[in-house]
């Protein structure tokens, strides 16, 4: 049944068949007390469920690489390098492409399909799996698959801004990604379990544990969540997006953290049975759970301390992280290399919030009337999906960088790049007597 309120004062939603909503505008103080926030509650905590399994099928290469060997497979060092980054490489791809179906299809309904999808990667590694004869171009293939997990968080993200004001994106963003992230940590927590559970080792139950929780989060969108009419316009916003320098730079910053916990989640599990084979790879999930949970505090510290310099801590943080952990790979005991590993994940985990924070400020450098303003907060919109895409490219780059340069080489290479993104966050955005600056993005 089609309800109306005509109290324009309060709210002028129109509820339509198919859960759409025709009027949908956060910034009306009267529709978002009488209507909008608990049906923003809603979706938020639908659309954090939905992303959570997604980050879990993202992640789950993680920890079957490690038990390959166990299973029957003998693939080289390489090779497994290659199984761990050819997911985070599909994903980045996929993030682009979700980026635009929120307004094609409707924020519930591409809720509704992207779940499904998941059930095409999930029964393609049970599959793949269940026979070590499997030939490695089958497996990268299937592998690549797990990518589709990564496009939900920005078709997630997207979705989520349309629903809040200004005033409250920040939080509602970083709630929504945090709880997605956590779906990377559990997946390295609760699959090894599963799959060694009884006798040997059944790989195939980590690609099979995903058939309920996508017809599940599937149902939970198709009942609970909304789409909204009016985000089909914003197609414009990602145009704009790609037109603004700031795009590109957010996009490069976010590299450095974003990219850096993808790449060092999907990859801690195999260092770790590298460095320390006698620890449990279950222990691994502490890593990219302090990531996912630190987000919603870089956020926080922002606000309060501006967006740039809580990120440019970060990158500081992450060098002194990889550093230390050079400098005593060789001789650390478990307890020291968990530790300086917490510190890189932690410190991404704040930069990922810090670097979010600055893109509503970033876009309305320079706007001084309603048009301007209004451009900005639709390019800002476009800039979130194409940062998440750009910045999950260090899901690949992570694992690859390792293949190539070792265990050390790696490590060094990334606290080079971390002081060249200090540099460049300095450079265009915290140095006095520039708009940047004056505007603490």
């Amino acid at each position: 049944m089609t309800t109306v309120n005509t109290d324009l004062q309060t709210s002028s939603l129109v509820h339509r068949p198919g859960r759409w909503i025709d009027g949908w505008d956060p910034e009306n103080d009267g529709q978002w007390a009488a209507e909008g926030r608990p049906i923003a509650r809603r979706n938020l905590t639908v659309s954090v469920f939905a992303e959570f399994f997604g980050f879990m099928m993202l992640g789950v290469w993680s920890v079957v690489v490690p038990n390959l060997g166990t299973a029957g497979f003998s693939y080289s060092t390489d090779q497994l390098y290659w199984l761990i980054a050819l997911p985070g490489l599909a994903g980045a791809a996929m993030r682009v492409l979700y980026t635009f179906m929120v307004p094609v299809f409707g924020g519930r309904n591409w809720t509704v399909i992207s779940a499904l999808l998941l059930l095409i990667p999930a029964l393609g590694l049970a599959w793949a799996v269940s026979d070590p004869t499997t030939p490695f171009a089958v497996m990268l293939l299937v592998a690549s698959l797990a990518g589709l997990g990564g496009g939900n968080f920005a078709s997630s993200m997207v979705n989520i801004s349309f629903f809040y004001p200004q005033r409250e994106k920040g939080k509602a963003l970083g709630i929504n990604a945090a709880g997605g992230n956590l779906g990377t940590g559990v997946v390295q927590l609760v699959v090894p379990l599963i799959i060694t559970t009884g006798a040997g080792v059944a790989l195939e139950r980590a690609g099979l544990i995903f058939v309920p929780a996508a017809i599940i989060s599937a149902l939970a969108a198709l009942l609970l969540m909304n789409n909204l009419s009016n985000t089909s316009s914003d197609l414009r916003s990602y145009a704009l997006a790609v037109r603004n320098p700031h795009t590109w730079v957010i996009s490069f910053l976010y590299i450095g953290t974003f990219g850096s916990f993808l790449g060092f989640s999907l990859t801690f599990p195999t260092l770790m049975k590298a460095m320390h084979p006698d620890v449990p790879i279950a222990m691994a999930f502490l890593g990219a759970a302090t990531g996912a949970l630190m987000r919603p505090f870089g956020g926080a510290l922002a606000d309060r301390f501006g967006g740039t310099r809580v990120t440019m801590a970060s990158y500081v943080a992450m060098a002194a992280g990889v550093i230390g952990l050079v400098l005593t790979l060789e001789d650390a005991s478990f307890a020291l290399f968990l530790a300086l590993f917490l510190v890189l994940f932690g410190a991404a985990g704040v930069g990922n919030g810090s670097v979010y924070r600055m893109i509503p400020i970033a876009f309305q450098i320079g706007a001084h009337d309603d048009d301007a303003r209004a451009r900005g907060h639709r390019a800002a919109a476009g800039c979130i999906g194409i940062a998440g895409a750009v910045g999950a490219l260090g899901s690949f780059f992570v694992p690859r960088t390792f293949a190539e340069l070792g265990i050390t080489g790696g490590l060094w290479a990334f606290a080079a790049v971390y002081a060249v993104m200090l540099v460049v966050a300095w450079g265009v955005y915290a140095r006095p007597g520039t708009d940047t600056h004056a505007a603490r993005v």
